[in-house]
C-alpha cells in the first residue's frame, strides 16, 4: 500500500517535471521567434517611415503605408534622437502618459534594457540619427508568462493529487487498525467465556478463595480489553461522568503495578466532582496509555502527576512526569501508528488515545511540554 503510494507520487511528480520543462523549453523557443519577428516588424517601420518621407519613392508609399499601419498595432515603441531627447511614442498607455511625467522615461529606461535599438536615419535630414527603442507585444508578455501560470496549475494539481493520495491512505489504514481491534476483541472472546466458566467451578470447589479472586480479576481485565477493542470503529456513547473518579480509579490500578520508588500524586482544582461526556471504558483506556507511558519514562523512580482542572467550557487534564523527557526529533512523531522507543511494543498506545479523545471525544490530546531529565507533559482538552 505504501509502496503504491510512493509509486504515484513519484510518476505524478516526473509527469508534472516533464510537462513544465517541455513547455518552458517551447514557450522559450516560440518567444525568441517572435522576438525575432518584432525586430524585423520594427526595422520594416522604419523603412516604411523613411520610404514615405523620401519623395522620390512615390510608387511605394502605398505599400510603406500598409507597413507602417499593420506593424505599429500592438508594439510599444519610442523614438529618440543621439542625445535621448523623445521624439514620438506609439502603442503606450496615454492615461498614464498624460498622468505621470515620467512614465515615458521609465518606459523608455525598460525598452533599452530588453532590446536593442533600430537606427532610423531620416531621409530629410540625413545628418541626425535616430534610435527606435521598442517593448514587447501583448502576445510575446503571455508566452513568457505562460510557462509559469502553467507551473501553478500543475503544482496546485500534483498538490491536490497528493492530498487525495494521503486521505486515501488514512482511510486505508484506519480501516486496518479498525478491523484488527475488532479481530482482537473476537478472539479474545472465546477465551474469556471459557475462563470465566472455569472460575465459576472452581469457586464451587474447596480450594484457596484468594486465587479465585485473583484469576476473576484477571478474567474481569481481560473482558475490559475486549470490550475496549471493541468499541473501535463504532460510535461510542458519551455520558456525563465523574472525570476525577475515573482518575483516581486508574491511578490506583497502575500504582499497585508500579514499584515503591514512583510516587503518584492527583491535583484536583475544583473539589471531587469534575464532570465531562466521556465513553468511561475508552476514556479509561487513554488514561491508562498515558499512565504507562509516564512509568516508562521514569524507569521505575520519580513521579507522576494528574492535575484536573478546568475553564468555562473544558475539562483540562495533564498527566506529567519525571522521566527522561522526549528527544525533539522523535515529538513530530509520536501520535503516528507504529511510532515506538520501546524495545517492546507496537507503537499504537497515543495514536489509539489520540483518535479516542479528538474522533469520539471531539476533543484535543497533545504534547503540551518536555524537558530533557527534568519534565514531560501531555495535555487532555475534553468538552464540559
Amino acid at each position: 500500500m505504501f509502496s503504491s503510494a510512493f509509486n504515484w507520487r513519484t510518476g505524478l511528480a516526473v509527469i508534472a517535471i516533464l510537462i513544465v520543462s517541455g513547455t518552458i523549453f517551447y514557450s522559450n523557443y516560440l518567444a525568441k521567434k517572435i522576438a525575432i519577428d518584432e525586430k524585423i516588424k520594427i526595422e520594416q517601420w522604419v523603412q516604411a517611415i523613411n520610404d514615405i518621407n523620401n519623395v522620390n519613392a512615390n510608387a511605394t508609399s502605398n505599400l510603406a503605408g500598409k507597413i507602417l499601419t499593420e506593424n505599429s498595432k500592438d508594439i510599444p515603441m519610442i523614438t529618440v534622437t543621439e542625445s535621448d531627447s523623445i521624439l514620438d511614442h506609439y502603442n503606450l498607455d496615454t492615461l498614464k502618459i498624460n498622468n505621470d511625467p515620467n512614465y515615458l522615461k521609465a518606459q523608455l529606461n525598460h525598452f533599452k534594457k530588453i532590446n536593442e535599438p533600430v537606427i532610423w536615419i531620416n531621409p530629410l535630414n540625413p545628418d541626425q540619427t535616430n534610435f527606435v527603442y521598442y517593448g514587447e507585444s501583448d502576445l510575446l508578455i503571455q508566452i513568457k508568462y505562460f510557462p509559469i501560470v502553467q507551473l501553478i496549475i500543475v503544482g496546485l494539481f500534483i498538490f491536490l493529487t497528493l492530498i487525495a493520495i494521503g486521505a486515501r491512505n488514512r482511510s486505508t489504514q484506519n480501516q486496518v487498525w479498525v478491523g484488527m481491534a475488532k479481530e482482537t476483541a473476537h478472539q479474545l472472546g472465546t477465551p474469556i467465556s471459557s475462563l470465566e466458566g472455569w472460575i465459576e467451578m472452581l469457586k464451587t470447589s474447596t480450594g484457596d478463595k484468594q486465587v479465585v479472586y485473583e484469576m476473576q480479576k484477571d478474567v474481569d481485565r481481560l473482558k475490559l480489553v475486549s470490550d475496549r477493542f471493541g468499541k473501535i470503529g463504532s460510535k461510542p456513547q458519551l455520558e456525563p461522568t465523574n472525570i476525577i473518579n475515573h482518575v483516581e480509579q486508574m491511578v490506583d490500578y497502575i500504582k499497585g503495578r508500579a514499584g515503591e520508588k514512583i510516587q503518584f500524586k492527583v491535583i484536583k482544582s475544583s473539589g471531587d466532582n469534575i464532570s465531562a461526556h466521556i465513553n468511561p471504558q475508552l476514556f479509561d483506556w487513554v488514561i491508562e496509555n498515558l499512565l504507562k507511558n509516564a512509568l516508562d519514562a521514569t524507569g521505575g523512580k520519580g513521579k507522576i502527576t494528574v492535575t484536573i482542572s478546568t475553564d468555562k467550557a473544558h475539562v483540562i487534564i495533564d498527566v506529567s512526569d519525571s522521566g527522561k523527557g522526549i528527544l525533539k526529533k522523535n515529538i513530530p512523531h509520536l501520535f503516528k501508528p507504529g511510532f515506538t522507543t520501546k524495545k517492546r511494543g507496537w507503537g499504537l498506545g497515543l495514536s489509539l488515545s489520540k483518535r479516542i479523545i479528538e474522533e469520539y471525544h471531539k476533543g484535543q490530546l497533545f504534547l503540551k511540554s518536555s524537558e530533557a531529565n527534568h519534565e514531560t507533559t501531555f495535555r487532555i482538552i475534553l468538552n464540559k
